[in-house]
């Protein structure tokens, strides 16, 4: 059958050209598909405007760069700057603008959710530049943000399979009330695991990837397409985080990205009752878990106040102990890969809760179960490696040629 005519040539039929023009046409197709134009503009103006802001930071160091090395939980080898939020925002921003013109009304919930975050990123990036911020008003801004999201985009908790709390939440009020306790837990948390190039950045990706496929085989269009929207954005300032540690996402970053997850997850389980109230839970339950596991730590094991930092999260615990990489070299260099080179440990560890959970979405027993393992195998991991008794084939062990490595830490 004839496609057209050109010049006065008959074209072949599509089954009749060459398998590298059908290709060519194949993958020309899915870029032009209005998900993947979501993705590529939040991913290109992610990418353009952090590669600007750090370009600015090398000019304006004194008001973008973090020029502290010392903190327990510092890692990086120079001053690098924190506002990886701005790219991050303004991609989310883009994509919502590409949504406009598919779904008018999903789009508007969109800015709609964006502006209830604001707060949150302002807060953030308030501190990423001033220094000035407690971790008490970021953390109040953002139950700020969730306050909004809950009246303005109906982003609630009505059940959460948990006897007792089904009660609280049956209320108005108090679903509210668990609603903006919840959102702004796990905000923190993202935070929080934000200690390593390409950790807390590609946990987030990777719990937007999971909440845009259950929301396509649900079949609720907003999920998707707001978490291609992220998923864009995050792609492009993760190239630049990972693994040379360019530009960290900084508190406004972090606290964005946590709310933009716990949001959508939560419009997720709100809007369609056959996802099971487990699934937000153990698909986040990496960071949400260290939070709470770190705050116990310190509060009952070492008699100090929750909010005071510390160096010995798992993840900085993987730093020390497992990542013998290099270990004595303190040349920039050395230092940057070996903090990037710890990341994927935490990345597996983040696997471990999102596999059964995508897998598991509809199941509460189950994702009941695996929380619960997750939670073991978590406090059995942190217990032998901060014994000393980390497993063999999780150390990484080379050094570089007239580099010591102490065995016994």
């Amino acid at each position: 059958m004839q496609e057209g005519i050109d010049a006065g040539r008959v074209l072949p039929a599509a089954r009749d050209r060459p398998a590298f023009y059908r290709r060519a046409l194949a993958r020309r197709r899915a870029i032009e598909s209005p998900p993947m134009l979501i993705l590529l503009v939040a991913f290109g103006v992610s990418l353009g405007l952090t590669l600007l802001t750090v370009a600015m930071a090398r000019r304006h160091a004194h008001l973008f760069n973090d020029h502290d090395l010392s903190g327990p939980q510092k890692f990086h080898a120079r001053p690098v700057p924190r506002v990886g939020g701005v790219g991050i925002v303004a991609g989310v921003i883009a994509g919502v603008l590409v949504v406009l013109t598919l779904n008018r009304t999903i789009a508007l919930q969109g800015f709609a959710l964006l502006a209830c975050g604001a707060p949150t990123f302002v807060a953030g990036l308030t501190e990423d530049i001033t220094k000035r911020v407690s971790p008490r008003r970021r953390l109040f801004f953002t139950a700020i943000s969730a306050g909004l999201a809950v009246w303005l985009v109906e982003a609630v908790i009505t059940r959460t399979a948990i006897p007792g709390l089904d009660w609280v939440v049956s209320f108005s009020i108090g679903a509210a009330l668990v609603t903006v306790f919840v959102v702004a837990g796990v905000a923190n948390s993202l935070n929080i695991i934000d200690g390593f190039n390409g950790l807390s950045s590609m946990c987030g990706i990777l719990l937007l990837v999971c909440l845009c496929y259950v929301g396509v085989v649900v079949g609720d269009p907003l999920i998707p397409l707001l978490a291609l929207a992220g998923i864009g954005a995050m792609l492009g300032f993760f190239i630049w985080n990972f693994p040379a540690g360019l530009i960290f996402l900084g508190d406004g970053g972090a606290y964005f990205l946590g709310f933009y997850v716990a949001e959508l997850a939560i419009l997720l389980l709100h809007r369609n009752p056959q996802v099971s109230p487990m699934f937000p839970l153990l698909l986040c339950i990496y960071p949400v878990f260290e939070t709470v596991f770190s705050m116990y730590r310190r509060k009952f094991l070492r008699d100090v106040s929750p909010g005071v930092p510390d160096g010995i999260h798992l993840h900085s615990l993987v730093y020390r102990r497992l990542m013998r990489w290099a270990v004595g070299n303190q040349s920039a260099k050395a230092l940057t890969r070996r903090n990037s080179m710890t990341s994927p440990y935490l990345w597996m560890l983040c696997m471990m809760a999102i596999v059964p959970a995508v897998l598991f979405w509809d199941n509460t027993p189950a994702l009941a179960g695996f929380i619960l393992l997750f939670g073991v195998s978590y406090v059995i991991l942190y217990w032998r490696i901060v014994r000393f008794k980390s497993p063999r084939w999780l150390v990484y062990r080379r050094t570089e040629p007239g580099v010591g490595d102490n065995p016994g830490r």
